[in-house]
């Protein structure tokens, strides 16, 4: 919205320049309120001889502001809209510029925000101009009439204010739902939180969820291959792919699959989360935050093409369906086709997403959200461990060397949820909120595993056929109130809820021979032969009931508390018709939360906290456990803001993981409960904005993860795949103005250490550095981009799963897009 009045000097104040509008969802999927859009900041800033005024949101689009005249001022009223500033409850500033001697931005009752600009000298008159992210109000000097939409009235000595509403800062997001389950500031949470936005996924151009988390460098690939349908990952050494959360609710479907052009930005919480989301591994949460519908009609276009035959396209849609803009949808859907540097590799993905939002009243809101995936794939098994990372006295694997079968080799993965997110405002403070999702996963494959290892002579690989049919189905339901008091001086920020969740899980698995491989020089065309033996027929119930707590206590403005609590009762019915087994566990668990915040002044956060987790069972196909899995983290740490564009966090933590089963000493052919394992570290994040059109995100990570007690490994052994050292920088430059303008450069290094291939520390994995580029070009609604990852074509390991799976990363290649948006 623009605002221009009459001013002796000529002074202008312009707006920002937007090229994401989907950040501005009036639906963002979770919030502590959803009428309101909280204003979190309010910048002045001079740029060429104008003023910026510029209004800062956690999420949501600001309404059309009223504009009144009295005397010298410009008030514009702003509804819907409420105050949650960092240094105070109103913002002022006297005399900013020449002509002007204040401004001010208060919060009125009835949730409306009022901002007065008070010329020198004369009465401000104001104009008009509609636009897809803004909205210019024009009015002809000394009347109060409005010309007709997307008229402009420009004078030599007219005063522009612009009031720019921002979702998020492209590199350096200022607020999270992770932490609290309610959008709040990160530098009010006593956690880690690191938010890769929008902005730095549009330009590294991912392929899958492990290309975005590589910007958080504490979490890093598991064991598996990255090129298979799962999503394995590991958060301050230990694995949390099971337990990551899409829109604030659990959802073990998404190791299967996660990630596709409907995400919007990615949270990652450092250390347990229980208290809110119940069971989990202790290491971490990764949020995935889907794109929600917007009020101004959008419609997007994506095309890429790079090495290896790929090929992918997208679309994203969005706007009201009817004219009081109250029924909002949005609908994203994606196909993608590849190849790969592994010989007979091909895959398949597709994407459909559909969400529609009814604003049913001014306080109460319904959003029905569905997404459909399926991938097509070859299984990557990797290549074995000696002649790859260790010496082979016949000679180097090829690291396109496929051990499988093409003729056999195939994995169908599909995924389909859906849920729905209800919001009603009890009153200006309170709200109840009810989530719900279903998710059901399929995977159905036939593919060929190295069995046991290679033979004596180094070179010839022993292989076995698999066939397995994998159902898996989740449904998770959440309803809590949230709400805003006081008590005396004292703020409360207060969520009480209840969870119940249940996954049930079912598995056949086949198993037949087939002849070996040679890994130097392979043939291939065997099927498989011998009897057809049943290995697994596994049915696995887990359901939890939560109650849980959690306030953010305000003792002043500068010092906090989170306190919270929770109490599950979960239990676990398992049976596998193979081995006989049919057994049944309940559990009961108290996970508590304590954290404490202090800003000695704005810009600095000084935090503590300490939490603990519990999870049922660490893996489906294992035998019901006596009790559950238990964690207890130490942290402490810092959030500085160098402005008000650039941030940093620094953390210190201890984990402990223990309850883990191992074997029985006295009885070898048992397991006890005794096991226990341990990470320390340090994290580093940096993100946000150097300069204008100078953006970063980068990180390190020192992680000292080893086996305190256990009786099957060695107390000492390193935590497979999980380096002591990893680092991250990824920075990109656009011009700002003249010619070139919208022309940039992206470049960034990806450091992972050794590390451990398993948890008997017989082997390691060298440590690489990765070099990615960019190049882009953007102008108005058209993008144009080339990404290149590894541009020293390195050969490096990416992970390992065994000492007969070791993962090669992906050589040079090359990916081009275009987008438009209009």
């Amino acid at each position: 919205m623009f605002i221009s009045y009459n001013s002796p000097p000529p002074l202008c104040i312009s707006s920002c320049n937007f090229e994401q509008p989907e950040k501005f969802s009036i639906n963002e999927t979770i919030r502590i309120k959803t009428t309101f859009v909280q204003i979190t900041d309010v910048r002045l800033e001079e740029n060429d001889g104008s003023l910026q005024v510029i209004l800062e949101t956690a999420s949501g689009e600001l309404a059309t502001p009223n504009i009144q005249i009295s005397g010298n001022a410009l008030i514009a009223e702003i509804s819907n809209a409420v105050l949650a500033l960092p240094t105070g409850e109103t913002f002022q500033q006297f005399e900013p510029a020449e002509g002007i001697a204040l401004i001010q931005v208060t919060e009125l009752p009835d949730n409306r925000i009022q901002i007065s600009i008070t010329g020198t000298d004369t009465t401000p008159t104001v104009e008009v101009q509609a636009g897809i992210m803004e909205l210019i109000l024009s009015v002809v000097p000394g009347t109060a009439q409005a010309p007709e939409p997307a008229q402009t009235i420009e004078t030599d000595d007219s005063l522009r204010i612009s009031v720019t509403g921002e979702s998020e800062e492209e590199y350096s997001p200022s607020s999270a739902t992770v932490g609290t389950r309610i959008d709040t500031p990160l530098r009010d949470v006593p956690q880690s939180i690191q938010v890769i936005p929008q902005q730095v996924i549009e330009d590294q151009q991912p392929l899958r969820l492990a290309d975005i988390l590589q910007n958080a460098p504490s979490v890093v690939q598991g064991g598996p291959s990255p090129r298979t349908f799962t999503n394995e990952f590991k958060i301050r050494g230990f694995s949390a792919s099971t337990d990551t959360l899409i829109n604030g609710l659990l959802d073990p479907t998404s190791r299967g699959i996660a990630v596709g052009s409907n995400i919007d930005r990615v949270e990652i919480l450092g250390g347990p989360a229980s208290v809110l989301f119940g069971q989990g591994g202790l290491g971490g949460r990764v949020n995935l935050v889907t794109k929600q519908p917007l009020s101004e009609p959008y419609y997007s276009i994506d095309t890429s093409v790079g090495s290896n035959h790929f090929y992918r396209g997208a679309i994203d849609f969005s706007g009201p369906l009817d004219n009081d803009e109250t029924v909002l949808y949005r609908l994203n859907a994606s196909a993608q086709t590849t190849e790969s540097f592994i010989d007979f590799y091909e895959q398949q993905r597709y994407l459909i997403a559909p969400v529609l939002s009814w604003q049913i009243s001014d306080r109460t809101q319904l959003t029905v959200e569905a997404d459909y995936s399926r991938i097509d794939s070859t299984y990557d098994q990797g290549i074995p461990a000696e002649g790859s990372v260790l010496p082979n006295p016949n000679g180097t694997i090829s690291r396109s060397l496929y051990v499988g079968e093409p003729d056999i080799d195939y994995s169908q993965n599909r995924v389909f949820r859906i849920g729905y997110d209800f919001e009603h405002d009890l009153s200006d403070n309170w709200q109840l909120r009810s989530v719900f999702r279903a998710s059901f996963l399929d995977n159905n494959r036939e593919i060929i595993f190295p069995l046991l290892g290679l033979s004596e002579d180094l070179r010839t690989l022993n292989r076995f056929y698999d066939q397995q049919d994998y159902n898996e189905n989740t449904y998770n339901l959440d309803n809590y109130f949230t709400g805003e008091f006081a008590t005396g001086s004292i703020q409360h920020q207060l969520i009480v809820g209840v969870n119940l969740f249940r996954n049930d899980l079912d598995a056949i698995g086949f198993r037949r021979s087939i002849p070996s491989l040679d890994i130097l020089a392979p043939e291939y065309g065997s099927t498989p032969t011998g009897l057809q033996t049943t290995v697994y027929d596994v049915t696995n119930r887990v359901q939890q009931l939560g109650l849980y707590a959690q306030n953010l206590i305000s003792l002043t403005d500068n010092f906090k508390i989170l306190l919270g609590g929770r109490f599950d009762i979960a239990s676990r019915d398992f049976q596998n018709t193979v081995s006989e087994a049919d057994e049944f566990g309940q559990y009961e668990a108290f996970s508590p939360q304590i954290g404490m915040v202090y800003q000695p002044i704005p810009p600095i956060s000084l935090y503590a906290n300490y939490n603990r987790s519990f999870n049922v069972a660490t893996s489906a196909f294992t035998a019901v456990a006596s009790e559950p899995e238990r964690g207890e983290q130490f942290e402490i740490g810092t959030k500085v803001d160098f402005t008000e564009r650039l941030s940093a966090t620094l953390a210190f933590y201890n984990l402990t993981r223990s309850n883990l089963p191992t074997v029985d000493p006295q009885n070898p052919t048992q397991t006890i409960q005794v096991g226990e394992q341990r990470s320390r570290g340090v994290e580093f994040n940096l993100g946000g904005e150097i300069i204008p059109g100078w953006n970063v995100i980068a990180g390190y990570a020192y992680t000292d993860a080893e086996i305190t007690e256990d009786n099957s490994f060695q107390v000492g052994n390193r935590l497979d795949n999980v380096p002591e050292h990893a680092f991250n920088i990824w920075t990109t430059y656009e011009i700002q103005s003249g010619e070139f303008q919208g022309l940039g450069l992206g470049i960034g290094a990806f450091y992972i250490g050794e590390r451990s291939g398993d948890l008997s520390n017989t082997f390691e994995l060298p440590g690489y550095t990765r070099i990615d580029a960019s190049l882009f070009y953007r102008q108005e609604n058209f993008r144009v981009a080339l990404n290149i990852r590894n541009l020293l074509d390195n050969n490096y390991f990416v992970s390992a799963q065994d000492r007969n799976r070791v993962f090669p990363g992906e050589p040079l290649t090359v990916f081009g897009s275009v987008s438009w948006q209009f």
